[in-house]
């Protein structure tokens, strides 16, 4: 008879659960406007020689291989300490000021600011080394979560989330992230309706008067690198025109749409975003892989760049008056593995055909964006000379020449673009071996710390950053990979 009942009390629990519904999370309104803010994106804790170097890393999805690389790029900033003339130790790792981060790479960044130091105790066994992907899988068929999963806005990423808190990010949110000292992070994704690029940063989230500090940091996580059909979209709510918000003070300037100040096309740009999110035109965005609109992290990062250039040009203060340099490493995990289909008289499969088709736009526009920052690069480069010339030095400077005056008013600022990839790693066989690595969420071990290994390797082959460590005039000591710091030990 007990046995009888506890049967019968078994399967009345499996029904509920099998009946279950999950609930997504609501992002909350808020309606009264925040002030009106230009973020600084430096580090807070620089002295005033540091501050004269503001230092941007950008991580590009692909995956564990994108962060596991991007983790290998941090380790061995941690591992490098500069020694001015004074005979001050400062570690290249705390030297960062901002981290923007996609997909795979959104995981690195995310969880450094999170964790700081302990990132490089406890990263590698609880995401980089763990088969996430089976894990999602198994989830995703077990019957006790389809009622969940068939729930109205509760999809794949949000299960995704939740299993990111357990064995990563501890339930935490961005207001809980944001006490820790560390460096600006910004992860993206992408609006699956509209195509933008979705940041998660404070302003995108005031202009939908919402607030980010209460978002858990899984979530944007899951969001950045829910990739489309294999995950689903995570759904948010825009409350944009509810809260009396107007556009930001930066964009004033741009306004002016017959003579906004040049280069003005992506501050332009980010202006048409940041409207839209406003019009509260869409009420729920479906947010997918920041990768379809910004692979390698970079847009964001192009955007400050060229928006600080246009506003000096038009003779706006801006943080450009005291920086010196502007050091960006671009973490570039992006892969080109061969393949066979010119050899075969058949032509390759549907589904091939469609992982082809989605990846290889992105990549190449990826290689355009570094080129961009590159061609900005010498375009500073070129007018820092001229400024020295005799026919800018000698002209009043009450001159109305625009030419001259365009010249005086370029930023007077060094910029270094350093690509840390695949194709800076000398040993062809390792290059190989490393481009043919899969864009999942599991690898083996042996393939994470090849991939860690490359990218110190590539990061210390690059050209640009051994220029930057001659032109900044210090001394670079690089530490074993065992040794720990001495501007990091505990007095």
């Amino acid at each position: 008879m007990m046995r009888a009942q506890l049967k019968s009390l078994l399967l009345i629990l499996f029904c509920c659960a099998l009946s279950a519904c999950a609930t997504r999370a609501i992002n909350p309104p808020v309606t009264t406007p925040p002030d009106d803010t230009l973020y600084n994106f430096q580090r807070q804790g620089k002295t005033e020689r540091q501050k004269k170097n503001l230092v941007l890393l950008s991580f590009s999805g692909g995956g564990t291989r994108a962060a596991a690389f991007s983790y290998g790029v941090l380790e061995s900033l941690k591992r490098m300490e500069l020694v001015n003339s004074d005979g001050d130790k400062v570690r290249l790792l705390d030297q960062i000021d901002a981290i923007s981060g996609v997909s795979g790479g959104s995981f690195t960044a995310l969880s450094y600011r999170l964790y700081g130091d302990r990132l490089f105790d406890e990263y590698e066994s609880r995401f980089l080394k763990r088969d996430v992907q089976s894990a999602l899988v198994l989830r995703g068929l077990n019957p006790l979560n389809w009622p969940a999963l068939a729930s109205t806005g509760w999809g794949r990423s949000e299960m995704a989330a939740d299993y990111y808190d357990e064995i990563l990010f501890n339930g935490k949110t961005y207001d809980e992230m944001n006490r820790n000292d560390g460096p600006f992070i910004a992860v993206s994704s992408t609006d699956i309706t509209s195509g933008s690029r979705i940041l998660f940063t404070p302003t995108n989230f005031e202009m939908m008067c919402t607030d980010l500090g209460s978002f858990r940091v899984a979530r944007a996580a899951a969001a950045s690198s829910a990739v489309p059909v294999v995950l689903s979209p995570l759904t948010i709510n825009n409350y944009g025109g509810t809260c009396n918000l107007n556009m930001p003070r930066w964009s004033t300037p741009f306004l002016d749409v017959d003579n906004p100040p040049r280069p003005a096309a992506r501050a332009l740009e980010r202006i048409r975003e940041l409207r839209e999110l406003m019009s509260g035109q869409e009420p729920y965005l479906h947010l997918v892989d920041g990768a379809v609109s910004d692979n390698l992290g970079l847009r964001g990062v192009l955007d400050i760049v060229n928006m600080l250039e246009a506003l000096k040009e038009a003779g706006y203060k801006t943080p450009l008056d005291q920086i010196e340099r502007i050091v960006v490493i671009v973490v570039n995990a992006t892969s080109t593995p061969k393949s066979d289909w010119a050899r075969s008289e058949d032509a390759p499969s549907t589904l091939s055909i469609m992982v082809k088709a989605s990846g290889v736009p992105i990549d190449r526009y990826s290689m355009e964006q570094i080129d961009q920052l590159k061609d900005t690069e010498s375009r500073w480069r070129m007018m820092r000379l001229l400024k020295e010339t005799p026919a800018i030095k000698n002209v009043s400077a009450k001159s109305t020449n625009a030419a001259i005056q365009y010249v005086r008013n370029s930023p007077n600022v060094k910029l270094y673009t350093i690509n840390v990839s695949f194709s800076g790693i000398p040993d062809a066989k390792e290059r190989e071996y490393l481009n043919q690595l899969p864009t999942s969420f599991v690898l083996d071990d042996e393939a994470v710390d090849r991939l860690r290994a490359g990218a110190h390797i590539s990061l210390m082959n690059s050209p640009d950053f051994q220029k930057l460590i001659k032109d900044t005039g210090v001394k670079m000591i690089e530490l074993p990979a065992t040794q720990e710091p001495a501007s990091n030990k505990t007095p």
